[in-house]
């Protein structure tokens, strides 16, 4: 979201956590930053308050109190901060910046689960770090309350809004907190807030001033140019001294506000979830889900498909990582992964493409996966993350009914049977979780079991028989004793990487469009830096590698 705000045009942009109360001093301290001689960066820790008992009245424009009566900002304010704590919990801070020429840091932004701990404080170190902006504490000059809800914010550590059992509430602020270590210079520096530039209020006049050296800050505006260096007498009237004095005492309570001692990581990445709490989790209404299966050699690809997913607002979608290595990375970028522990050990250190042994285990961990998802009940749309997306194709997929296995056809030539020997790819399909395609897929994996080849060959030959002795017509097969129908998809809709030539295009996007293509497989390409440079050079690429988030460009 921070990146993001870079594409807007406002001239402050605000992070607030939605259950932040804030009063009218808000507005004006951030008008105050806003004429500032330099670009900066403000931040607020929020002060917990036991009970709140005030609510707004039916236009949202007034606080009342118990009874209905209307309570005034300055007694509103008053009765808030006779008994209050300061809370330096990074999901309750607010943090602004202005919109101007310098960058909030250097490097990149990690992927951090938004208000889930750790994202706030490693934005303001690395600010001060960078030195780009002026960084500056604005707690004592925005009034910014909440209540306190100890059971949800203990330790300030933010927990997970789903899951119940104490030992796995913490998975979300963990993976932040890896996050945090591995980018940016936060793990290595410690940031004592109190030592920090101060914005307050006193004698209704804003300062920012040096607490440690009483000093006015020099990039203060252009109205207090007279007053730069020391603080001068003209601030030091009966009530300004009193009010910086309260300052200083009461910034002893924010003195333990920093990352480093946040950042305390297990040593390895767990997500609490299983397979079928993530199925009952991702499942659409119609219980369907559509997997994918990766290895870390692709992670890149991997991320492409899912932003392209979620371009289209495709959101019941499970990643199967096949190592350790791709399940802490979609851990960390928030994808609803989970870890197959028959899969090959050493898939990350191999290029799994086309005709390598690698290529051929790694085929028959989806096909398990598959069934075993079949047998909890819900229906699953296999797709390999070579397939890209350019509209939904479920609702069609769906539509076929029970006791219909839809797949894509590998045949290349333009005319002719599309449902030829071995020319079914087991690398999209569409299975329902009825019992003959249940069956059906069972005679798969036992028969992918005893093959030397890819899982390929081994649904043609159990689905269509050898040699397609099952064949019927020129797009199906039926499979004779579970009486499955195996439908062999429109190559037009669903077209594979050698169909029509469709990759040599100029431009392949707007070739597949006019054709009214649903998907396009980057298949019948040997090795997988040649397709991920074909898919990249084509346009059908919606990640970026370097700044690892999703593009904006359709």
């Amino acid at each position: 979201m921070v990146a993001r705000s870079r594409a807007f045009t406002s001239d402050i942009y605000a992070f607030i956590n939605s259950e932040t109360i804030l009063l009218p001093d808000f507005v004006l301290a951030l008008n105050y930053a806003h004429e500032l001689d330099r670009d900066w960066l403000l931040f607020a820790s929020s002060r917990k308050v036991l009970t709140f008992p005030f609510y707004l009245d039916e236009d949202r424009k007034y606080w009342l109190r118990e009874g209905g009566k209307r309570i005034g900002i300055q007694e509103f304010q008053e009765k808030l901060g006779s008994s209050w704590q300061w809370t330096c919990c990074d999901g309750r801070m607010m943090i602004a910046w202005n919109n101007g020429e310098l960058p909030l840091h250097h490097g990149v932004l990690p992927p951090f689960l938004y208000s889930r701990g750790v994202h706030n404080h490693w934005l303001i170190n690395e600010a001060l770090s960078s030195g780009f902006r002026f960084v500056f504490d604005a707690s004592w000059a925005i009034s910014s309350f909440v209540l306190d809800d100890s059971r949800s914010w203990s330790n300030c550590s933010v927990k997970s809004f789903f899951v119940s059992d104490t030992e796995k509430e913490s998975w979300e602020y963990d993976s932040n907190s890896h996050l945090a270590a591995l980018y940016g210079s936060s793990s290595l520096h410690k940031i004592n807030y109190s030592g920090l530039m101060k914005l307050f209020k006193c004698d209704a006049q804003f300062l920012i001033i040096s607490t440690t050296e009483d000093t006015i800050h020099p990039y203060a505006n252009k109205r207090m140019s007279l007053c730069k260096g020391s603080i001068p007498k003209c601030w030091k009237s009966k009530r300004t001294l009193p009010c910086i004095a309260e300052i200083k005492k009461s910034q002893n309570g924010m003195s333990g506000c920093s990352l480093k001692d946040q950042l305390v990581p297990s040593n390895t990445l767990n997500f609490p979830f299983s397979l079928e709490s993530l199925l009952a989790i991702n499942a659409d209404k119609n219980r369907t889900v559509v997997l994918t299966v990766a290895g870390y050699s692709y992670k890149d690809m991997l991320m492409s498909w899912v932003c392209r997913l979620r371009r289209l607002k495709i959101t019941n979608f499970l990643v199967c990582a096949l190592d350790y290595e791709t399940y802490q990375f979609s851990i960390m970028q928030g994808l609803p992964v989970f870890n197959d522990p028959s899969a090959p050990s050493d898939i990350s250190f191999n290029d799994c493409h086309f005709g390598t042994k690698c290529f051929e285990r790694v085929t028959k961990v989806k096909s398990r996966l598959v069934l075993k998802i079949l047998k909890l009940g819900y229906n699953v749309l296999l797709s390999d993350v070579d397939v890209y997306w350019f509209r939904n194709p479920l609702p069609l997929l769906s539509s076929f009914g029970p006791a219909i296995l839809a797949a894509q056809s590998d045949e290349y030539n333009q005319t002719g049977p599309i449902n030829l020997p071995r020319r079914l790819n087991s690398g999209f399909y569409f299975a329902h979780a009825d019992g003959p395609t249940i069956a059906a897929m069972e005679k798969v994996v036992r028969h992918a079991a005893t093959s030397g080849l890819s899982e390929q060959p081994s649904f043609y030959d159990t689905l269509c028989g050898e040699e397609g002795s099952t064949r019927k017509g020129d797009n199906r097969c039926v499979e004779p004793e579970t009486n499955l129908t195996i439908h062999f998809l429109d190559r037009n809709l669903f077209p594979n990487g050698a169909y029509l030539e469709l990759w040599e295009r100029k431009n392949v996007k707007s070739a597949c469009k006019k054709q009214g293509c649903l998907v396009l497989h980057n298949n019948w390409i040997s090795g997988r830096k040649k397709k991920l440079e074909r898919q990249v050079l084509s346009g059908l690429w919606d990640y970026d590698i370097t700044t690892r988030m999703c593009l904006l460009t359709e």
